[in-house]
């Protein structure tokens, strides 16, 4: 069971920084030019972070910590704090989903958004983080 629990906090750091870093990119990237060098550059950028990296490291987070879940025993008593964290990681993977989705926009040169709302988004995935730790460390009953 450590193993799993290793490896899906391995690959929780990982998605989490892609959370992180690619909102970020689309903030820049809203503020280029369609068509200038940068953009196309910025293309490249978030195609490869979401495909190389943040991919991957989703489905193996999901895997790793669903084998913990099993391995702990918590299948059979599943804790109130467990499910707030699951519910907290099903948001995650929808921020991820439509990150992706606006990665498929800006490919397309479609810009639904302003840099500053991408300001915005850039926060979800702290606010989520901050639930999904607090629950994993403090346990709370309910």
């Amino acid at each position: 069971m450590l193993w799993f629990k290793a490896l899906h906090l391995i690959a929780a750091f990982a998605w989490m920084a892609g959370l992180f870093y690619l909102p970020r990119l689309l903030v820049y990237h809203a503020e280029e030019e369609t068509g200038s060098k940068s953009s196309e550059l910025f293309k490249v950028m978030e195609r490869r972070l979401l495909r190389a990296i943040m991919t991957p490291a989703a489905i193996a987070t999901w895997a790793f910590g669903l084998l913990t879940v099993w391995a702990g025993g918590y299948l059979e008593v599943f804790p109130g704090w467990l499910l707030v964290k699951i519910l907290s990681l099903v948001a995650l993977t929808l921020v991820h989903l439509w990150l992706a989705r606006e990665v498929g926009h800006f490919a397309a040169d479609q810009r639904a958004h302003t840099h500053r709302f991408y300001r915005m988004v850039n926060e979800i995935p702290t606010v989520l983080l901050i639930i999904i730790v607090t629950m994993v460390v403090l346990r709370p009953n309910f």
